[in-house]
C-alpha cells in the first residue's frame, strides 16, 4: 500500500498537506563519488508560511541554501528558514535550493526522490512530503 502512494504521488507531480503543495520538484543525477546534490521546486501555500527545514531518505541532512549575486560573484550561504509569501514560490527563481547533504547513494536519471518539508504556517508546524524527479546529470540547473 505504500509503494502504491508513493507511486500515485509521483505521477501527480504534487504533494499537498492542509494549504500547502509542492510541485516540479528535481534534482540532477550525481556522479559516482559525489556526495552532495541540490533540489529545486515549487511550493505553494494559502498563507504566508516559512519553510523551517527539510529531510530525505536519501541524504544525511538537508540544508537550506540562498543564491546571491554579490561583487559579481555567486555566492552560496546557509539559511535557516525561507519565509514563503501567500501563493506560489519556485524556490530557483527566488535564488533559495534545498541541499542533499551526505548522499546514501548516486542518484540516477529516473529515479524518484522522497522529500519531508517542515513548514511554519499559523503556529503550527507542517510535514509536507513530496518526490522529487532525478534528471540527468548534463540537465542545467538554472533555467529549468
Amino acid at each position: 500500500m505504500k509503494k502504491l502512494f508513493f507511486a500515485m504521488l509521483f505521477l501527480t507531480g504534487a504533494a499537498h498537506a492542509a494549504d500547502i503543495s509542492v510541485e516540479h520538484a528535481w534534482a540532477r543525477a550525481t556522479a559516482p563519488g559525489q556526495d552532495t546534490a541540490m533540489v529545486d521546486l515549487v511550493i505553494t501555500s494559502a498563507h504566508r508560511a516559512t519553510l523551517v527545514g527539510f529531510s530525505s531518505p536519501a541524504c544525511r541532512t538537508g540544508e537550506m541554501h540562498s543564491m546571491k549575486q554579490e561583487n559579481g560573484m555567486m555566492k552560496m550561504r546557509e539559511v535557516d528558514a525561507i519565509d514563503l509569501p501567500k501563493g506560489s514560490m519556485s524556490l530557483e527563481k527566488s535564488g533559495y535550493h534545498l541541499m542533499l547533504v551526505g548522499l546514501r547513494s548516486q542518484l540516477r536519471e529516473g529515479e524518484s526522490l522522497p522529500l519531508t518539508l517542515d513548514v511554519k504556517e499559523n503556529g503550527r508546524e507542517i510535514k509536507v512530503k513530496a518526490m522529487a524527479e532525478v534528471k540527468p546529470l548534463t540537465m542545467p540547473m538554472q533555467g529549468m
